[in-house]
């Protein structure tokens, strides 16, 4: 790799991301829409339908949310229902192997940590390019040298 990113810097999965706002808005759309246009509704089965448009978009929503931020003092990973902050020293190893979901971030603590912002769903190439960046942040910052991972 020639040349680092500028920081902070977000890796997430833009095109899954797409589809999945895409899916919230129209799910919330959609069940919205029959509350309202089925006339044997009452109110409260109005509101009801609507709340559980909302659930389901919620849902959806959250699945969305995963990313990888990298700034200068360090690394947060977000996944589905939880977040992590880690020191550039607590990574020793960035990998995605062939088959792998996402990336995982081997720690200097003999945990693993997968990192969904980075998955090759359905944009491979960038996932990989994605990898790459974050493995060459790691190694510039982290003072490791994390053989074998490679992509």
């Amino acid at each position: 790799m020639s040349e680092l990113p500028a920081l902070p810097v977000t890796f997430r999965p833009s095109r899954t991301r797409a589809v999945l706002l895409t899916a919230a808005t129209a799910i919330f759309v959609v069940v919205s829409a029959v509350a309202l246009l089925l006339e044997r509704l009452g109110p409260g089965e109005r509101v009801s339908f609507v709340f559980t448009a909302a659930l389901l978009s919620g849902a959806v929503l959250m699945l969305a949310r995963p990313r990888v931020v990298a700034d200068e003092s360090g690394v947060t990973v977000v996944n589905f229902a939880s977040t992590r902050r880690l020191d550039w020293r607590e990574i020793v190893q960035v990998n995605l192997r062939v088959g792998d979901p996402w990336v995982f971030l081997n720690l200097s603590d003999g945990t693993s940590l997968p990192a969904i912002g980075i998955q090759p769903g359905i944009a491979k190439e960038q996932a990989i390019a994605d990898a790459r960046t974050l493995r060459a942040l790691v190694e510039a910052r982290s003072g490791h040298d994390p053989e074998g991972s490679r992509s």
